[in-house]
């Protein structure tokens, strides 16, 4: 493990002390505190709703502190805005990338600083040159020209880090910036972070990965309800003992995987095709059982789901639930025959970000809780609290914004808006994407609990560990074709990633 770094850390660079912060009545941080060093990493690692969202703002020059202050080189500095918060030094890499979709890829990452022409004409080629150099720089291929609209997830926030990293910053924030990466897409991220810490840069990592923080960080923080608990070398630290620092308490089991005899077929695909993306795509799901799609990023498996549920097109196949065939390409079908769909981008795809809690909740239920074509604000209520109960939402008010929740409870409001619903097949693309180690033992007790009452569930998931842990089967797609299926007894890391690289696996295409 890569702990320390080459050379001894320096002098502190950038500071907080005793940072407050709040929203309405809730308290986002209380006395926050933390030191980044140069050429250190550093972790900030905590429950979704422990604050570091806000203090992540904070150091990007979005929110100011109610209290406390900041310090760069030891003396207080008012980051007013993001603009103030890059002329000191200060890069952010945000969990959720927030590019403008109709500007090309190099627009998007020098965003008010192309270089120009004569004429304050926009010099195109030196713009693509630089952005191609920042993209050498990451070991990925991306046309600087195509627009940003249609990007994967991954190939988004690789945008977003080239962007950070045109900044030269002296201090580096990254915020969840490997939740939607491949494996060699991380390794590539962590070489130029150590490039970027060994020339002297401060670097702080936020995620909720602990392999990651172990293997890239100096030192960790850990923060609890808003406030600071523990600052430590990474060497001088356990898993088990942040997680109990994070939570307060011991996390029971991160997968509380119940075991169900399997009942009749809910879900049955065949024959599945669309040229270029997938191909041939068969495969079964019982009620009770969780079915896993596994696979590098890129492989078709977010495609293949969406498919199925028929916001995506496809050229040839059938999909039917409980023997009846769905029409292609028509979600309010797929929905009425009892198919639910969470997907990978719960802000983009899953949420409306400017609507309130309860009304997020209670979107694929309004024409149900209409009454004469009417809604009652009152029963859209009833129906968010209850979910919101159910599933343990953690929100100052129903009535308040989405976009106020922690990234783990809008995750758990797009699955309350789809569960009730009362599915039959609930698909779950990247279900705990960047939500903390707590919250996530929630959702996969969730998802146990829901297939031991008699749900099938396929889940799409990047995460190994999460794949082994939750799932009776595990379906490996590798460059859109299903090469294994993998029962529970014989799935490990060894034969689910030999089949994903196409090094393994026995070519089914068949259903079970």
């Amino acid at each position: 493990m890569d702990h320390a770094s080459s050379s001894a850390p320096g002098r502190v660079v950038l500071a907080l002390e005793d940072v407050g912060k709040s929203f309405g009545a809730v308290a986002a941080l209380r006395g926050a505190q933390l030191e980044l060093r140069a050429g250190e990493t550093h972790a900030l690692v905590g429950e979704n709703g422990a604050g570091k969202s806000t203090l992540v703002k904070i150091l990007a020059g979005v929110h100011g502190p109610d209290t406390g202050r900041v310090l760069l080189d030891g003396q207080p500095v008012a980051l007013a805005d993001p603009a103030a918060a890059r002329a000191a030094g200060i890069a952010v890499i945000y969990q959720e990338p927030t590019l403008f979709p109709d500007l090309s890829v190099a627009e998007n990452i020098f965003m008010g600083r192309q270089p120009l022409l004569p004429g304050r004409r926009i010099d195109r080629r030196t713009l693509a040159r630089r952005c191609r150099e920042l993209f050498d720089r990451l070991g990925v291929a991306l046309d600087p020209d195509r627009p940003a609209r249609g990007l994967s997830i991954a190939d988004q926030q690789m945008v977003e880090i080239a962007k950070a990293l045109s900044f030269d910053a002296r201090v580096l924030v990254m915020d969840e910036p490997t939740a939607a990466l491949s494996g060699v897409e991380v390794e590539r991220l962590f070489a130029v972070a150590r490039s970027l810490r060994d020339s002297g840069a401060a670097v702080l990592f936020i995620s909720h990965r602990f392999d990651e923080v172990f293997d890239l960080c100096d030192r960790i923080t850990v923060m609890r309800d808003g406030q600071w608990v523990s600052t430590d070398p990474a060497r001088d630290l356990t898993v088990d003992r942040v997680v109990r620092r994070m939570v307060g308490r011991e996390v029971s089991s991160l997968f509380p995987k119940i075991d169900v005899e399997p009942g009749e077929v809910v879900l049955e695909v065949r024959g599945l095709t669309r040229r270029g993306v997938f191909a041939d795509v068969s495969f079964d799901v019982r009620a009770g059982e969780i079915v896993a799609l596994a696979g590098l990023v890129g492989a078709g498996r977010s495609e293949i789901v969406r498919a199925v549920f028929g916001v995506d097109p496809y050229d040839a196949g059938s999909v039917r639930v409980s023997g009846e065939e769905l029409r292609k390409g028509d979600p309010a079908a797929a929905m009425a025959a009892g198919i639910a769909l969470v997907p990978e981008d719960r802000r983009q795809q899953g949420l409306v970000m400017e609507l309130s809690v309860e009304r997020n909740a209670t979107l694929t239920r309004r024409w149900k809780l209409a009454r004469g074509g009417l809604l009652s604000s009152r029963a859209e209520r009833a129906q968010a609290a209850e979910w919101s109960k159910r599933l343990q939402v953690k929100a100052g008010r129903l009535s308040d914004p989405v976009s106020t929740l922690s990234g783990g409870n809008q995750q758990k409001v797009v699955l309350a808006k789809w569960l009730s619903t009362e599915p039959r097949v609930l698909i779950v693309d990247e279900p705990t994407r960047g939500i903390d180690v707590g919250t996530k033992s929630e959702v996969h007790r969730l998802l146990s609990e829901l297939a031991a009452g008699g749900l099938a569930v396929v889940m799409v998931s990047s995460e190994l560990p999460e794949v082994l842990g939750m799932a009776d089967r595990v379906l490996v797609v590798s460059e859109g074709r299903l090469v294994d299926d993998i029962p529970r007894a014989r799935a490990d890391e060894d034969s689910v990633m030999l089949a994903a690289t196409g090094q393994g696996g026995t070519s089914a295409g068949a259903a079970r």
